[in-house]
């Protein structure tokens, strides 16, 4: 039994994955050629369900976007398509707004802050109101493959001994207030993590984060893979190559 266990181990060889490009079926930043665009088309700002898309000039905002397929299949050109790029995250929210060719980077803390939390970063999520996917991605980051423990990032069970608070969810009225307190509860210095549309945006919702907490990452998605959480956080500690 035993030797069977190490022969199929050796077979599955390492798991944890340090990135690399997911299947072209995935639908991870969007690319945009406006070159495309048909004078006076509006065909994928209409079907878009957020608004997320504009036309004259064709720009995208990321935080909104929901990475549905309407505005491709309703693009007759093919001016917008997704990418397998899973690298989304941006450090503020007019980052998260680009046009062709753009794509938006997360630039790193300052060097007192990277010191601080660059090898030990510990997290409190908060779900204010969300459907769970985000939260699953969430969960997936401490399996086998993503191994987020492994850059010392790990989730904790109280704000009052965390490094920053992780938002999922369009803060619905009845956890706005829960989620400040947890907020209030985390000592400083520390740092808010907005993940997913419904915390960047609202998504397809009226809120998301409330104006009095000051985000220090925005990682888009609907849900937001794995990969992509992972290198926004890579990117927020000064880690990613």
């Amino acid at each position: 039994m035993i030797l069977d266990l190490l022969r199929t181990r050796l077979r599955q060889g390492t798991a944890t994955r340090d990135g690399g490009a997911l299947p072209e079926r995935f639908r991870g930043r969007p690319a945009l050629d406006p070159s495309r665009c048909q004078d006076g088309c509006r065909a994928c700002a209409d079907a878009c369900p957020t608004g997320a898309l504009q036309t004259d000039p064709l720009r995208l905002d990321l935080g909104a976007c929901l990475f549905c397929p309407a505005c491709t299949e309703a693009c007759p050109d093919g001016a917008v398509r997704f990418t397998p790029d899973p690298r989304l995250a941006a450090r503020t929210r007019a980052e998260l707004i680009v046009g062709a060719g753009e794509q938006p980077r997360v630039r790193a803390l300052d060097a007192s802050m990277r010191k601080l939390f660059g090898r030990s970063l510990k997290l409190r999520q908060v779900s204010a109101g969300g459907c769970n996917g985000c939260e699953a991605e969430l969960v997936a980051l401490g399996n086998v493959v993503f191994d987020l423990g492994r850059f010392g990032v790990q989730f904790v069970a109280s704000p009052r001994h965390a490094d920053g608070i992780v938002v999922t969810g369009p803060v619905t009225d009845n956890m706005r207030q829960p989620l400040l307190d947890a907020w209030a509860a985390v000592p400083a210095p520390k740092l808010v993590i907005a993940v997913g549309a419904c915390a960047v945006s609202g998504g397809l919702f009226r809120h998301g984060l409330p104006p009095e907490l000051p985000v220090d990452l925005y990682i888009p998605g609907c849900p937001p893979h794995p990969l992509t959480i992972l290198d926004g956080l890579l990117g927020l500690l000064g880690r990613r190559p």
